[in-house]
């Protein structure tokens, strides 16, 4: 009788994972690099302070400054905590005990990757070379999925996507760096105008670019599944220009508030899908100086954050109790958000259970 209770009870859990958290169309945002500190602490004002890395600390006092963590916040992230935190979750905010880490041992960029997407910190992916991946990833999971076929996009700034997540082999469309866009309506003629006459500060196309492409995709070819990367973060942190990654910061989180915006206008989609927003790596905080890097050196690189809000998100807010979630747990959460298991050869995490009803 027991074990006829314990199957039940798993068969239960089960159903309530993969069936009633189900969504329809599923976007996700990653914002390369951008550090849980500021997302929710907002600026910090040591890195403000010093010349090396702010040029113009008074016009960044001026726009992002207050004298408390959630006023600075708000100012810098107003998508994040006017919108997300009063319909959905944030969690990694580690000064209320949420902690969010890489599972993988790197703490950069395609590792990183490639433990969102396939939930596999695999330690063989140890490098940001352009090697075709070996992992199933979870887009073209849902890419062979019935109804999905065809229905799997993703755009992103950084050139090395098509490697991540192996499009010659997933058969996933990804559009990244500065390639073209094959359509025919005019207004990815005007996109493509865009990316090749403007000024490439960063080597690659602006992230404005790669996010009107995207929402442009969307509006005109209704994918079921959309990704959006985003880079500038990370190309001006590296670079030591705090200001310049605080105004990159804050006009991400105003497409990411347009995007919803845009779902939230269009039949079939409104109220029907399902936002996560993330990172792919963290970078250093405890020695000041460290902020503008990561990698397995760098202490607080691995540490991270990640948001949704959707209608089948428990509207829950900034968790604000101790947990401790990892990065490879997303992939098999975006299935399991679409009413899908995602079961690859190699191993994966359990679903975030908080992001399912």
């Amino acid at each position: 009788m027991k074990k006829l209770s314990a199957l039940l009870l798993f068969i239960t859990v089960l159903f309530n994972t993969y069936a009633q958290s189900k969504t329809d169309n599923l976007v996700i945002v990653t914002l390369d690099g951008l550090r849980w500190q500021e997302v929710f602490k907002g600026v910090d004002s040591a890195i403000i302070a010093n010349k090396k890395f702010t040029s113009d600390s008074e016009q960044v006092i001026k726009n992002f400054w207050s004298a408390d963590a959630e006023g600075r916040r708000q100012k810098l992230f107003p998508f994040l905590w006017n919108t997300v935190a009063r319909h959905g979750q944030l969690h990694g905010n580690r000064t209320k005990g949420s902690k969010v880490n890489n599972a993988n041992p790197y703490w950069f960029s395609y590792p990183g990757y490639n433990e969102i997407f396939t939930g596999y910190p695999d330690t063989a992916v140890n490098s940001n070379d352009k090697i075709a991946n070996k992992n199933e990833n979870v887009l073209e999971f849902i890419n062979r999925q019935k109804g999905y076929n065809g229905k799997v996009a993703a755009f992103a700034t950084w050139d090395v996507f098509p490697y991540i997540l192996n499009s010659e082999r997933s058969k996933v469309y990804v559009n990244a760096g500065v390639d073209s866009f094959h359509f025919t309506s005019p207004s990815f003629k005007l996109l493509n105008d865009m990316q090749f006459l403007s000024a490439k500060p960063i080597d690659v196309r602006l992230d404005v670019n790669t996010y009107l492409a995207a929402r442009t995709y969307l509006q005109e070819h209704k994918p079921k599944v959309l990704y959006i990367a985003f880079d500038e973060t990370d190309d001006f942190a590296h670079s030591g220009m705090y200001d310049q990654y605080l105004k990159s910061a804050h006009a991400e989180d105003a497409m990411i508030a347009d995007l919803w915006q845009t779902i939230q206008s269009m039949p079939g989609y409104k109220n029907n899908t399902t936002l996560i927003i993330t990172c792919d790596h963290g970078r250093g905080d405890a020695v000041k100086e460290e902020w503008t890097s990561h990698g397995d050196k760098i202490q607080d690189a691995g540490q991270i954050w990640f948001a949704a809000i959707g209608p089948h998100i428990k509207p829950t807010g900034e968790a604000a109790t101790d947990e401790l979630f990892y990065q490879a747990q997303l992939a098999t959460t975006m299935a399991a958000l679409l009413g899908l298991e995602f079961k690859p050869a190699h191993p994966v995490m359990q679903p975030l259970q908080t992001l399912l009803k």
